[in-house]
């Protein structure tokens, strides 16, 4: 730190006529800053400089790189967290279907659905399950709103299985729909396949 310049007296600034101005200037405001008790700068112009004047370049770097560990470990959380949604409302989507069906095959096996011989009650597709089927003469009954869309493939449309297919089958007969399966091949949270759920 500098050494502090002494404030002189009233009688030390006094300067004859002949000094030139910038000389008298500066004596003038130091002896104005010394009245008041305010610290003048050292010879040569410089002043003081403070720590809490700004931010140095160093703090900078550290809170930067701060903000970025933050964040990079924020990054995977919030891919985790959007995952995880898209198999909530898989799960939601394939238990509405599955419902549907399931009612489906309730109304027939109580004969007020009038089905094929062969499809052992099932829906035959799926739009059956949206457009609806009559029950008796006036009445139409409807099992679904809207195929719900597949949130992995962001699709309306799924792989069926039939009642005939094999359980390990990939395609489907065609005869009616027994059970619908994610077309995606994509691996979930929990290392099953989606289309296996």
């Amino acid at each position: 730190m500098p050494s502090q310049l002494p404030c002189p007296g009233p009688s030390k600034l006094r300067y004859p006529k002949r000094v030139n101005t910038l000389t008298r200037r500066i004596a003038r405001a130091r002896s104005e800053s010394c009245a008041r008790g305010m610290r003048t700068a050292p010879p040569g112009g410089r002043r003081e400089r403070r720590s809490e004047s700004g931010v140095t370049l160093l703090e900078l770097i550290i809170a930067s790189f701060v903000l970025l560990i933050l964040a990079s470990a924020a990054l995977p959380v919030a891919r985790v967290t959007i995952v995880r949604s898209k198999e909530e409302q898989l799960h939601k989507s394939l238990r509405e279907i599955r419902n549907a069906i399931d009612r489906y095959k309730d109304y027939a096996d109580m004969h007020l659905i009038r089905v094929e011989v062969g499809s052992e009650g099932y829906p035959p597709d799926l739009d059956t399950l949206v457009k609806g089927v009559p029950i008796g003469a006036e009445r139409k009954i409807r099992f679904l709103r809207r195929i719900p869309v597949d949130p992995i493939t962001g699709r309306a449309d799924w792989n069926l299985q039939s009642v005939q297919d094999d359980p390990d089958s990939t395609s489907w007969g065609g005869s009616n729909v027994f059970d619908v399966h994610s077309k995606s091949q994509g691996t979930a949270l929990d290392g099953s396949h989606y289309a296996d759920w």
